[in-house]
């Protein structure tokens, strides 16, 4: 069953992942790129999952067509899901305080989409969290649907068959066949890169706005000690 596959302790091992779910593995790689894209869960190997189905496809017993196939439709479906929630919830589903669902992280896919519009949905495909977010922020600036479904169906797809299309080229290469587990710490890494990147931004951005507030506090007590 897909539900026994231990994701909890193997969620980056992608291979490890992918062999778990045995004769499910469609299913599986649909649901956890579904989750992914539409359930407002960021934090699931999607890059990772489809590059690495692709190079050891045979060893699953599926076809690379099918790999690709089948992580378009969970794609765009898991991002139609986010957009009617975005559509219909809005705002109201993030908190400042809460863990995954922060206002911070709706406000930068916001700007996201606000400075790339349509073109945001192809864009933020390939960066992970961005991807999440960026659906539901199309919903939230109420989007006109036949033009979401028209980008959402080109950044899903071109997403899917992209990563497939760099399996198959890699698995083709011997020393990338023979050496998996670190092609997928090098994937995982410049998946996860973005994030990081983000995170160290807004720390320095708090920093600067604490020091900001605290120079404009105390300016008064200087110039009042002055008199």
């Amino acid at each position: 069953m897909i539900a026994a596959v231990p994701l909890a302790v193997h969620l980056f091992d992608a291979a490890s992942v992918l062999h778990g779910f045995g004769p499910y593995v469609l299913g599986g790689i649909a649901l956890l790129i579904f989750i992914e894209s539409g359930v407002l869960f960021p934090f699931l190997p999607g890059d990772s999952l489809l590059v690495t189905a692709a190079i050891i496809s045979s060893t699953l017993g599926i076809a690379p067509w099918q790999v690709a196939v089948v992580g378009s439709i969970a794609a765009v479906a898991g991002d139609q899901v986010g957009y009617w929630l975005g559509k219909r919830f809005g705002r109201r589903l993030f908190k400042d305080d809460a863990r995954l669902l922060t206002t911070a992280r709706l406000a930068e896919a916001e700007a996201f989409f606000t400075k790339w519009g349509g073109l945001s949905l192809v864009l933020g495909r390939f960066v992970p969290v961005v991807r999440t977010y960026v659906p539901l922020a199309a919903g939230t600036a109420q989007m006109h649907y036949r033009r979401f479904l028209a980008w959402n169906l080109v950044g899903a797809i071109s997403w899917a068959v992209g990563l497939t299309v760099v399996g198959v080229l890699l698995g083709g290469i011997p020393f990338v066949a023979h050496n998996i587990d670190a092609l997928m710490i090098i994937i995982v890494v410049v998946s996860v890169l973005p994030i990081v990147i983000g995170g160290i931004r807004r720390h320095r951005s708090h920093r600067r706005d604490g020091a900001s507030a605290a120079t404009t506090t105390a300016a008064p007590t200087d110039a009042e000690g002055r008199r």
